[in-house]
């Protein structure tokens, strides 16, 4: 019975943040509450193929990427005369960074079905993921606090996970949304600002070119934006492991502004799919078409 109460408990008090943040960052950019659940669902089983892949460490070790590190255990980066980080520290924060925002990356990935309209649509769903993802962190943390020091010591990690944790996972997740959201209309976007110039020559050189142009912006988007979710998460960390608290909360006060000044940009609530003529732009993908026109660009830039 008491096993059944820690796990019912820890899901209790993980759900608390999940709902909070989540009601908190719905009502800046509402949406369909079916999708948005179900990748909150997707975004919290994401931690399990996580789990097993370190469960098959036991019985495959030439899979754990993390022995990397072990080969700069004597290499340090001074950072001041006082304290140096360990070069095998940063490879491993670096590894978890990767490892987890590609998990949230593909929990969007299973959802955006030609559903996103608008760069917001991105930011929202990403966000979604993260509070999914640290929904499941949050149950087996608190469960193993529960289980190995008892409930009167799980307060502060509470509060921690909740206000700290919680969000730096909706920090990361909500920039990388940003910029998958300007990769997934990279079209509109090019096309849009060589209309405005309104130089003939420019669009027809365009034209001849736009295919790689728009494949290299997407590209680039994708690898800018996970790039920065990447560091940012291994930053957080890192400041977790230098114990360097004073330097936590300017950084998640910064980010917590961040994210509301990409809500709040003009160009991410422009309806994207006002402007095409038959899918969600997608450069990558050889079949689906797009077609946009200088009068639509007008129309649309005016509503």
């Amino acid at each position: 019975m008491s096993d059944y109460l820690q796990i019912i408990g820890s899901i209790v008090l993980a759900l608390i943040p999940a709902i909070l943040w989540g009601t908190f960052f719905y009502k800046k950019n509402p949406e369909d509450k079916k999708l948005l659940a179900l990748t909150f669902i997707i975004g919290a089983l994401a931690v399990f193929p996580i789990l097993i892949y370190k469960f098959f460490w036991n019985f495959f070790p030439w899979i754990n990427a993390f022995k990397l590190a072990d080969y700069y255990n004597d290499s340090f980066i001074p950072i001041s005369s006082s304290l140096t980080l360990p070069m095998s520290v940063l490879i491993t924060f670096m590894l978890v960074g990767v490892i987890e925002e590609s998990m949230k990356f593909f929990s969007v990935k299973m959802v955006d079905d030609d559903y996103f309209q608008s760069i917001d649509d991105a930011i929202e769903f990403f966000i979604v993921a993260a509070l999914g993802f640290s929904f499941t962190e949050n149950i087996l943390y608190f469960y193993t606090i529960w289980i190995q020091e008892g409930a009167g010591n799980l307060v502060l990690p509470f509060l921690f996970r909740s206000s700290f944790s919680t969000f730096a996972h909706i920090l990361f997740s909500g920039i990388f949304g940003y910029y998958y959201g300007l990769a997934q209309f990279a079209k509109p976007i090019l096309q849009e600002e060589l209309f405005s110039k309104r130089r003939l020559i420019t669009v027809y050189l365009h034209k001849l070119t736009s295919i790689e142009k728009e494949k290299l912006f997407y590209k680039h988007k994708m690898i800018e934006g996970f790039l920065i979710a990447v560091l940012l998460h291994a930053s957080f960390n890192i400041f977790l492991e230098l114990n360097l608290t004073f330097m936590m909360i300017p950084f998640l006060i910064g980010g917590y502004y961040t994210l509301n000044h990409l809500f709040e940009k003009k160009n991410i609530h422009k309806d994207y799919k006002k402007l095409m003529v038959g899918k969600r732009n997608n450069p990558v993908s050889p079949q689906i078409y797009f077609k946009l026109t200088p009068i639509q660009v007008n129309q649309s830039s005016n509503e």
